[in-house]
């Protein structure tokens, strides 16, 4: 660029070779003149406005104030030629910010810029739009943004940047992209060829997902899929081998991605899932004398620790773990010291024993004394995590002990950690008191109000604990200096229990009055009203020392502090008032008991923790703490959800509309949402006779278009199932980024798994079987929906019902007639019967199509009881119901055919009365289907 632009090279080299400031201002000041006045003549070639607008760059990146060249920036991202438009970028995304009002004129270019076939120009457009991408601009082009990032034709590094530009735009303005919308467009990019750009995709899914858990749920299956195919299969080229480790950023998202979501109830996903995490962990057994090989390592293995412990505490994977986090808390590397400590901490949150970390605790102890103060923060966390009743007297008195030393940074964080783990798991009142007075005399400046008031409160709550509270802040007090909140702590308890200790030796009235009066010229004007809330309690309880306190209501009654003169007034009044007068009696009665009240404490430590953009899946402080989180973040979750479920539904703005918006939310329930919702079903006169016809046949094709086809084929057996899916091909390409998902509706009465991962491609004209295991728990009514999509030159998704019905889970049983007869009456009528009354049609003959309604029956897998019934027309059956949580249910059967009314009456009894109705329904749809 410089060599092709004089005049600006002559520009660098005459500032660079300015001796002072004041040359180079001169030099700047007549280079912008000479600039404001060409623009100003206008008749510019590209050339021209190019180089005058990269001396402007220069001259801002300089730190000079820089208010020409804008509109010409403008210009230049519209030209033709690469350089022109390049400077122009640059000048744009340098000069302008966000809110500019610039920026408008310069959107048309960029979306022009994002249409064309030229690759570079995509990618400067991306750039533009990452760097100084506004509300406005992302809301007019994150569709274009979007459909570059999806394009069959574009790129991969045109794909790389479109997908870190989606990630920009939506961490400033998620409002702005349809996340859930794009949801399966954009995890079907998961699977492309490119391992770039598979990492920046991965990208993108972990922050969408994250506030979108259920649209990115198919995300898993990608996931566990990739890793299987880096970690055990090798797939992947030698351009992404880092140091022998397979892309080890990659391996780092998709672990990370794993944890977000809860442990996966599928059996084939579970096993590829422990495969992996088995193979990385002996992968790392061995340490290699290269620096860099070890480090990749590491980041993959102590996420993997992570998405182990996340899965299951108890499994062996976490017990191998947990030896190996031994070794690297010894490390010598800093590095190694701190993902240790942090990932054991993360053990220590989640599991249900804290033996396997206690044995460590002396090393966790040393390294509050490291040299590196991320170690220290880590080795704090780790202590606070796996404190329980056992330990917590060593714990809290070695953080006591470390306080004194200990960062100004870090004490604050540890004085609240102190006072929980003290209240928390405090063996004695008296061990709780001892321990926040030190704390509180040892901390000075850091300690919080959070922290006194909780002292006062529970002080006030536990009558055996004042008197002692009482003793030993008073002995606190005699130190020659005590910090301000143990005076107020002191003023508090001693105001409201002093009268508690008075008649013992060295505890009297006016030893009281002039411990706590001596500390009180040090303290500011909100403690110093604290104490004469304190000495109006002491006229009430010790007339005594009536005269030296009136003296200090006299003296405050003139200071300039309006507070303490108005609180010095009233008690001054109080206390002339005559003794047989009651009124100072009742307003100096004794604190009743705070109302039971969670504590502020930890509210206050994970405000300070704060969140990240890459939120934890877990929190600092054992088991207990992080259900309750769980619990929170659920009843949260419902009642945002509700609270925008009545705010759509609410048109009006009354007070009547508004109740009635809030009566729908269920504040009290705590667990989660449902899975997902339900997909929209594909619809069409043969999808539902294909599927009717396979709830009474084991085989058949359930669903067929000019792409793809599927057949069916099951076997069940007692309340176990099995169902072959055949996915084939018709077209001559193949059918990328393919994804199959099952829909269960009632995942308590059914389960539904793939036997093993399923494909992600499939070849031209060719078909794949994927394996379902089906298991009935007890009775359900909705079958589970597939979901099948896949990359066609588009992005096709298809969601069919499959075939799996209650009746598939009936075996035959045999009756003779008076048995029949005899169960019949013995189960009853409703509500354990279901009856319908339907029309029919007769055959070709002008007769009742008896061999339909026999193949109706025996295809939901009743057996026929031939001879039971009187009437040779009428069909009677028998099955038995096989479920694994409810056991067996019997269910009866009575078809009644009427040729002359050309009508039906079905009767279904069964010992449940879901069961009855279920079975009814689907019989009825069965007889009446082709009439």
């Amino acid at each position: 660029m410089a060599t092709t632009m004089r005049g600006l090279t002559q520009f660098i080299a005459d500032i660079r070779g300015a001796r002072v400031r004041e040359l180079e201002e001169k030099r700047i000041n007549k280079e912008m003149a000479n600039i404001r006045k060409k623009f100003k003549d206008g008749n510019l070639d590209g050339y021209q406005k190019k180089k005058y607008v990269a001396k402007i760059i220069f001259t801002y990146i300089l730190g000079y104030k820089v208010d020409v060249g804008h509109m010409e920036a403008v210009n230049l991202i519209s030209s033709p030629k690469y350089s022109e438009k390049q400077i122009g970028y640059l000048a744009v995304t340098l000069l302008m910010h966000e809110n500019s009002d610039f920026l408008r004129l310069v959107v048309n270019s960029i979306r022009k810029d994002l249409h064309g076939n030229n690759e570079i120009d995509n990618c400067l457009a991306l750039h533009a739009i990452a760097n100084v991408g506004g509300s406005e601009m992302a809301e007019a082009l994150a569709e274009d943004v979007h459909r570059l990032l999806i394009s069959p034709t574009s790129e991969s590094f045109v794909k790389k940047k479109a997908a870190l530009t989606l990630l920009r735009l939506y961490r400033k303005h998620p409002d702005v992209i349809p996340a859930a919308e794009w949801a399966l467009r954009i995890i079907s990019l998961m699977d492309d060829e490119d391992l770039g750009v598979v990492i920046c995709v991965t990208t993108l899914v972990m922050a969408l997902a994250q506030d979108n858990l259920d649209a990115y749920s198919v995300s898993y299956t990608k996931a566990v899929d990739r890793l299987n195919r880096l970690v055990i299969e090798h797939e992947y080229s030698a351009t992404y081998a880092y140091y022998r480790v397979p892309s080890p950023w990659l391996q780092v998202k998709l672990l990370r991605l794993l944890q977000y979501y809860p442990p996966s109830e599928d059996p084939a996903i579970r096993s590829v899932l422990h495969q992996v995490l088995q193979t990385i962990m002996n992968n790392s057994a061995e340490i290699s004398r290269n620096v860099q090989h070890n480090n990749a390592q590491h980041a993959v293995l102590f996420e993997a620790i992570g998405l182990a412990i996340h899965l299951d505490t108890n499994s062996p994977l976490v017990s191998t773990a947990a030896v190996l986090l031994a070794r690297f808390i010894s490390s010598r590397e800093t590095n190694v010291r701190y993902l240790g400590l942090d990932t054991m901490a993360h053990l220590a949150a989640r599991a249900e024993s804290l033996e396997p970390v206690k044995k460590h605790q002396s090393t966790i102890i040393l390294s509050l004394r490291d040299k590196d103060i991320s170690v220290r923060r880590r080795a704090l966390d780790l202590l606070y995590s796996m404190c329980d009743v056992d330990n917590s007297e060593l714990i809290v008195g070695e953080l006591l002990r470390y306080l004194r030393v200990a960062d100004y940074a870090l004490r604050e964080e540890m004085v609240l950690k102190i006072a929980i783990l003290t209240e928390k798991y405090a063996t004695s009142y008296k061990w709780y008191v001892d321990t926040i007075l030190q704390l509180i005399s040892a901390a000075g400046d850091h300690v919080g109000e959070e922290v006194w008031y909780r002292v006062v409160q529970i002080v006030t709550n536990t009558e055996d604990l004042q008197e002692y509270a009482a003793k030993v802040v008073f002995e606190y007090l005699k130190a020659p200096t005590a910090h301000e909140s143990l005076v107020k702590v002191g003023g508090y308890i001693l105001g409201e229990y002093g009268h508690l200790i008075a008649n013992e030796p060295g505890y009297s009235p006016l030893e009281q009055f002039h411990i706590l009066h001596s500390k009180s010229q040090f303290c500011m004007a909100a403690t110093r009203s604290l104490l004469l809330s304190t000495y109006i309690k002491w006229v009430n309880v010790f007339p005594e020392i009536k005269p030296q306190l009136v003296l200090i209501f006299e003296r405050y009654r003139h200071v300039l502090d309006s507070e303490l003169q108005q609180r010095a007034c009233e008690f001054y009044a109080l206390a002339q008032r005559p003794e047989e007068d009651e009124l100072l009696q009742n307003v100096c009665e004794e604190m009743p008991p705070f109302p039971p009240r969670s504590s502020t404490l930890l509210s206050r430590l994970n405000k300070k923790q704060g969140d990240t953009e890459d939120k934890r899946t877990w929190i600092h402080g054992g088991k207990d703490a992080n259900v309750d989180r769980e619990l929170t973040r659920r009843k949260t979750l419902i009642q945002t959800n509700g609270s925008a479920a009545s705010h759509t539904a609410t048109g009006a703005t009354s007070t009547q509309d508004v109740m009635g918006s809030l009566a729908g939310l269920d504040l009290g329930r705590t667990d989660g949402p449902s899975s997902s919702e339900q997909p929209n079903l594909a619809v069409g006169p043969n999808i539902d006779r294909w599927y009717e016809k396979l709830t009474s046949n084991s085989d058949g094709v359930l669903f067929e278009d000019v792409q793809v086809q599927i057949g069916i084929k099951s076997r069940y057996q007692g309340h176990i199932g099995q169902l072959a899916i055949y996915i084939g091909n018709k077209v001559p390409t193949p059918l990328t980024s393919f994804i199959t998902a099952v829909h269960i509706d009632d995942p308590e009465a059914l389960s539904v798994t793939f036997a093993k991962i399923p494909p992600n491609v499939i070849a031209p004209r060719t078909q794949t079987q994927q394996l379902l295991h089906v298991e009935c728990k007890k009775a359900f009514s909705t079958p589970p929906i597939l979901t099948v999509s896949f990359l066609a030159g588009s992005h096709q998704t298809t969601s069919i019902r499959l075939p799996i019905v209650l009746t598939k889970f009936l075996d035959h049983v045999k009756l003779g007639q008076a048995d029949f007869f005899e169960r019949w009456k013995l189960i009853g009528g409703a509500p354990r019967e279901s009856q319908s009354i339907f029309p029919i049609t007769l055959n070709s003959a002008g007769q009742l199509d008896l061999p339909k309604f026999r193949q109706a029956v025996t295809g939901h897998r009743f057996n026929l009881l031939d001879g039971v019934d009187p009437n040779p027309n009428n069909l009677v059956g028998a099955g038995v119901l096989h479920t694994s949580v409810e056991g067996k249910v019997g269910c009866l059967l009575r078809l009644e055919p009427n040729k002359e009314a050309k009508l039906c009456r079905l009767t279904v009894r069964s010992t449940s009365e879901d069961v009855a109705k279920e079975a009814q329904k689907l019989l009825q749809k069965s007889l009446q289907g082709g009439t």
